[in-house]
């Protein structure tokens, strides 16, 4: 990157999932950004105009407005679709019309039901534990895994067998935010997916990719200090 701002800046947090996804959509598309960390604990006020949801990621186009509300997209959904709009290739929201859909409702499963229960059920009970100075709860990071997580991967599973991706043979926003969310869980504690052949052969191919595999490098520099091994979930 040079020292000149680029239009779009993405404030966030690389440890968070959303922010990840939106970082990967600007880098597929070879589109530059800026990146601006914001600790939301406890969160600024001018973050907070800029937030209705008071969640990260926020972008900004600065050349709509540098400064304000004006010029900023809130939410992560709202923020790839934005770009995918200004910076339509190549495109990221399938080739047909129902992928289109099928894409937009895979992502929304990702974002709702499997960041749910990876963020909530396995990241925050273990990392949050540790930054606050506590024990991490393994206890219910493994219930999380063994009764929360099996039908979620079962039912991604199921939408993969015989594909390379989820929806039309090429790479979506669907695909992005599934391993952007599963990533969550494998920053903290080993994740076996080999009862789910076809979710594993996709994870570890989008894993390899630089848009996943970057911001996930940036992130897991931060997570190892505190948490240096991962732990068992099983």
């Amino acid at each position: 990157m040079t020292d000149a701002a680029h239009d779009l800046v993405i404030y966030g947090s690389p440890v968070s999932p959303f922010a990840r996804k939106a970082m990967a959509v600007c880098i597929e598309k070879g589109v530059e950004f800026d990146f601006e960390a914001v600790n939301i604990m406890p969160m600024p006020d001018w973050f907070k105009e800029i937030s209705p949801m008071r969640r990260i990621p926020v972008l900004r186009d600065r050349s709509v407005a540098e400064e304000g509300e004006a010029g900023t997209i809130a939410d992560s959904s709202a923020i790839c679709a934005y770009i995918e709009r200004k910076h339509p290739e190549p495109s990221l929201y399938g080739a047909t019309t129902y992928g289109h859909g099928r894409a937009l409702m895979i992502e929304e499963f990702a974002d709702t039901t499997l960041a749910m229960a990876g963020g909530l059920g396995i990241f925050r009970p273990i990392f949050f534990s540790l930054i606050q100075g506590k024990e991490p709860d393994i206890a219910k990071a493994r219930e999380t895994w063994a009764n929360e997580f099996p039908p979620i991967l079962s039912y991604l599973n199921g939408q993969l067998e015989g594909r390379e991706f989820f929806v039309d043979e090429t790479l979506t926003i669907a695909d992005i935010a599934v391993t952007a969310c599963l990533m969550q869980v494998a920053f903290v504690a080993e994740m076996p997916l080999g009862d789910h052949p076809a979710l594993a052969a996709h994870y570890e191919r989008m894993a390899a990719r630089p848009s996943i595999a970057g911001p996930f490098a940036q992130a897991e520099r931060f997570i190892r200090k505190p948490l240096p091994e991962r732990v068992q979930l099983t």
